[in-house]
Parts: C-alpha cells; structure tokens; sequence
C-alpha cells in the first residue's frame, strides 16, 4: 500500500489553517513521467487531472480541490490528462 492520502475538498479554514495560500505553486502540462518522493509531499491542486499510478501497480485520481500526500519514497508514474496547477510544500 502506498499511503498516499487524499482529502477532496478540504475547507478554506482547513487550507489556510495548513498554509497552502503562502505555498509556492506548480504548473505542468499534460505529459508523463516517472517520480520518487525524496520527501513527504503535500499539494493542494488547484487545476488538473492526474492519475499517479505506483511501482507495485496502485492507481490514484486526483485533482482539483484535492489535498494529497504522497509518502517519502513513493516511486510512481504521473499521467497528467489535464493540465496542472497546485500548492506545494516538502517536509
């Protein structure tokens, strides 16, 4: 299991509680590529239409109004099915 968490529509009490509106933002366009999380990630998509699809072969669909956590060292493969924009942050 990959522990990637995914909370669909958080509130903006919630967003702001966190930070997300001081994060820096991402943008990517439609496109496929390989990744590993050399550290805990945590967005909030603003835009976008992903399929994460993870090494032992789990599928996850995000996108906007989504607040995601991928885990350190989860290796996957981004299907972006429509452009991306988001707040990051590392841990």
């Amino acid at each position: 299991m990959s522990n990637i968490r995914v909370e669909k529509e958080p509130s903006q009490d919630e967003l702001d509680r966190i930070g997300v509106p001081t994060w820096p933002i991402w943008t990517k366009e439609e496109s496929e590529f390989p990744w590993t999380y050399d550290s805990e990630e945590t967005c909030y998509f603003l835009e976008g239409d992903v399929v994460v699809t993870t090494d032992d072969g789990e599928t996850v669909e995000v996108g906007k109004g989504d607040l995601v956590t991928f885990p350190r060292g989860l290796s996957c493969t981004w299907k972006v099915r429509g452009a991306v924009r988001k707040h990051y942050r590392f841990d």
